[in-house]
């Protein structure tokens, strides 16, 4: 009898890595590990995760995230640390070609500010007010993570730091960008918006 409860609990512990391994994500919140296990006992859930690491089926790399190997997304990462939150800025400015400076940081957009380094991973978190951050325009979600479409990343940017050099903005909608700054309810945000536009549209 003591052999049967021994093999059903390798099982079900065989069947959440499978789940595990399963999905396309690299890194997990604990809430994520719950959702995915069908687990509503945190205290369960909190065991559960515990054995995986201890077992080195689960990789801790924060408090309460978890990767289930070592190469996981470090954007994906960077979005599991705070809630909400997504890459913007610099990030987002160097992958569309509008500056042309090189951060090994990722840039995240978040609730508050704080840098942080995970690994060799290091993360600039950058404080959006709440009506901002919980705003959706122009954010989407792409390989289980959130990012900012270029012209939300440079909004962000100017929203925040104000007067900042930009290599080329040849790509950037204009037309798009003043729709969306009316998220920031921010009249200086759209003064300098519109000096951008007379410097660089063409």
């Amino acid at each position: 009898m003591e052999v049967l409860k021994i093999n059903t609990c390798i099982i079900r512990m065989d069947n959440s890595i499978l789940k595990l391994h399963g999905s396309l994500k690299t890194v997990f919140t604990s809430k994520e590990l719950a959702l995915i296990w069908g687990e509503t006992s945190p205290n369960k859930l909190k065991t559960k995760i515990y054995y995986y690491t201890k077992k080195g089926y689960l990789f801790r790399l924060w408090r309460g995230v978890y990767a289930k190997t070592m190469e996981y997304n470090s954007r994906e990462l960077a979005t599991s640390l705070y809630s909400p939150s997504y890459i913007s800025f610099e990030t987002v400015l160097r992958d569309a070609g509008m500056i042309f400076q090189h951060y090994e940081t990722i840039f995240v957009a978040a609730p508050w500010s704080k840098n942080l380094q995970i690994g060799k991973n290091k993360f600039a978190f950058r404080r959006l007010k709440k009506s901002v951050l919980y705003n959706p325009a122009g954010v989407i979600n792409k390989d289980n993570f959130s990012i900012a479409l270029p012209e939300r990343a440079f909004l962000d940017t100017i929203y925040l730091l104000g007067d900042y050099y930009f290599d080329n903005l040849d790509s950037l909608d204009w037309k798009k960008c003043f729709e969306m700054a009316e998220i920031y309810q921010s009249k200086q945000l759209v003064k300098h918006l519109r000096i951008y536009e007379q410097k660089y549209a063409q």
